[in-house]
């Protein structure tokens, strides 16, 4: 199995022994984001639809960088700390994703790293 690693300036660098995404075949699995600031890597302030915007463009500058889109994207996974946020969070990603939409989870967990209130992860299939 070859690997190659997928790397993005443009979101925050790994915070732990991972890599933002691996790629395997034309399989590029993405850890979760949160909402950091790739710049200042400090959480992003505001209202959860804030973070998860931020989070989703974390999300879509690595699928860049591993030479795909969110139109390309099989499966993603939401955590939230609190599922009130839930309706919220789908607004949001509506206005990443359009139909047909990828398979999904969203899982209410207790914390996430850094106090983060969402993490999304993803697994995109490339067409080459």
């Amino acid at each position: 199995m070859t690997r190659t690693i997928i790397h993005s300036d443009r979101a925050p660098a790994a915070i732990g022994p991972y890599s933002q995404a691996v790629k395997v075949g034309n399989t590029v699995y993405l850890s979760g984001q949160t909402p950091l600031d790739p710049v200042s890597g400090e959480l992003v302030q505001g209202d959860i639809a804030t973070q998860a915007r931020r989070v989703f463009d974390n999300l879509q500058a690595v699928c860049e960088a591993a030479g795909g889109s969110f139109d390309q994207i099989a499966r993603v996974g939401i955590y939230l700390t609190d599922l009130a946020n839930f309706a919220a969070v789908n607004g949001v990603m509506k206005e990443y994703f359009r139909e047909p939409y990828p398979a999904r989870s969203t899982i209410g967990v207790r914390e996430l790293p850094r106090g983060a209130e969402v993490e999304v992860d993803a697994i995109m299939v490339l067409d080459r």
